[in-house]
């Protein structure tokens, strides 16, 4: 008797420590949650070295699939990806979804964070992983990143699919501001600028995502102050890619309006477009299936589509 109400009392006392754990720490236990999850979907994570820095990333699909690399936004990281990736490798690609430097998990060194720095990276990654002209998919910052990869170096890249992607000028408020909150008040206007649907964060959530945010904002800070010199700008360039592009947006983005992406549909020659209807600048992640639908389709269409242009009814 006396063993089990020690027993007891040690389980009782596991379950009040992994409690406090929890609320302290909330996003730390949904990370293991994800990536657990990814795991057991068959997607790896694991480090290479580019350029002197170790990178993380996540690898999932057939050695034999469609090579197919993806590219997150500011202030993010792999794991955005994490609903789409077990899709696209059941379809048949082989998915790379790396962090970008000072991302993540990967290292954050005393550098610029710039555009064209972070596309020098993914042009070294793709040299490390021994990737030869995959399809390449960018989302926010992550499909200015994209953009510009498919202008420097058009033989390194197959097709393009930008989601709710930046990268031509249009008017908006501090991104800096707005991606590195100070207090809850902060994270739930970034939640609310992310998604028309917002969800209701407990202040314990919305305090770890300001604590975790916090140990990055150096690097937001200076991402946004690389943007917004312009030198990277694509508004005069974008006439230059010549790889068969989709333009993929969310017709409720508040961040970077479905304008914008008009605007990159229009001036990339021949490009495809397609508005995911209700839905705002997390697409990828909140209406994954229509953008799953939508990103297989034009990848795998033979020829590649030129011009089309779709639009998905709004999910329940």
């Amino acid at each position: 008797m006396k063993l089990f109400w020690r027993s007891l009392a040690a389980v009782v006392l596991l379950l009040i420590v992994a409690g406090l754990g929890f609320y302290r720490f909330p996003l730390w236990a949904n990370d293991q949650v994800l990536r657990f999850g990814l795991w057991r979907q068959g997607v790896r994570s694991d480090y290479v070295t580019v350029g002197g820095e170790r990178l993380h990333y996540f690898e999932a699909g057939p050695a034999s699939g469609t090579p197919l690399l993806l590219v997150h936004g500011l202030g993010a990281r792999g794991e955005d990806w994490g609903r789409l990736l077990p899709g696209l490798a059941a379809r048949g690609f082989h998915v790379y979804a790396p962090d970008l430097l000072g991302y993540g998990r990967s290292a954050a060194p005393d550098v610029s964070y710039s555009i064209s720095l972070e596309e020098q990276v993914i042009v070294g990654f793709m040299y490390a992983m021994h990737l030869t002209r995959p399809d390449v998919g960018g989302w926010s910052m992550g499909g200015w990143i994209a953009m510009k990869l498919a202008l420097d170096h058009p033989e390194m890249v197959d097709r393009l699919v930008v989601y709710d992607s930046a990268g031509v000028y249009f008017e908006a408020a501090s991104a800096s501001e707005v991606f590195t909150p100070i207090d809850v008040a902060g994270v739930r206007k970034l939640v609310g600028v992310l998604s028309p649907r917002p969800m209701n964060l407990p202040d314990f959530v919305a305090r770890d995502v300001v604590r975790r945010n916090g140990a990055i904002a150096w690097v937001i800070h200076r991402s946004v102050a690389a943007m917004m010199g312009g030198r990277d700008l694509m508004d005069f360039r974008l006439q230059g890619i010549t790889r068969p592009t989709l333009v993929m947006w969310g017709s409720r983005d508040d961040l970077i309006p479905l304008a914008t992406g008009e605007t990159i549909h229009q001036r990339i020659a021949g490009s495809s477009m397609a508005v995911v209807e209700g839905c705002g600048h997390l697409a990828p992640s909140e209406c994954w299936q229509p953008v799953l639908e939508g990103t297989v389709d034009f990848l795998r269409a033979e020829p590649a589509p030129r011009g089309a242009r779709r639009v998905f009814p709004a999910q329940p």
